[in-house]
């Protein structure tokens, strides 16, 4: 055993290149409406967010061009851009990861949209995946 556990899909993030048309689409054709929009400066991306159950779809867009979705953008095209998955601790979680020898692209955690935590680690050793480690914040701690 690791030391954690996945506890559940948080999201699965979706590039896109016109956000709006994105959550149009979803609301007219899934009958899905956006939960929650948010712009995260540090990286450069604005998402809408779709509540599917315990878990959510996430819509992203760049809004620089230097951004990683921007980048992935240019080289992928639209699609599957990441898989989120909820843990209790992102540090702890994070520190099994990287004693294992796996890649990570952030070493600590950071701010995450809705007040989360977050910390990805790097596709090449997730069988071509990027992967978010996601640790939601109690109620009153946002």
């Amino acid at each position: 055993m690791m030391g954690f556990e996945l506890e559940e899909i948080d999201h699965v993030a979706i590039a896109v290149r016109d956000l709006d048309a994105a959550a149009a689409w979803y609301e007219a054709v899934l009958g899905a409406r956006v939960t929650h929009r948010e712009r995260i400066e540090p990286d450069g991306v604005e998402e809408a967010l779709i509540k599917v159950a315990g878990s959510y779809v996430q819509l992203l867009t760049p809004t620089r061009d230097d951004s990683p979705v921007a980048k992935f953008l240019e080289r992928r095209g639209e699609g599957l851009h990441h898989v989120g998955y909820r843990v209790s601790d992102c540090a702890a979680a994070l520190e099994a990861v990287m004693a294992s020898g796996s890649a990570v692209i952030d070493e600590r955690p950071r701010p995450g949209s809705r007040g989360t935590t977050v910390a990805f680690l790097h596709p090449k050793d997730a069988f071509g995946t990027l992967i978010e480690l996601v640790e939601e914040q109690p109620a009153g701690r946002h």
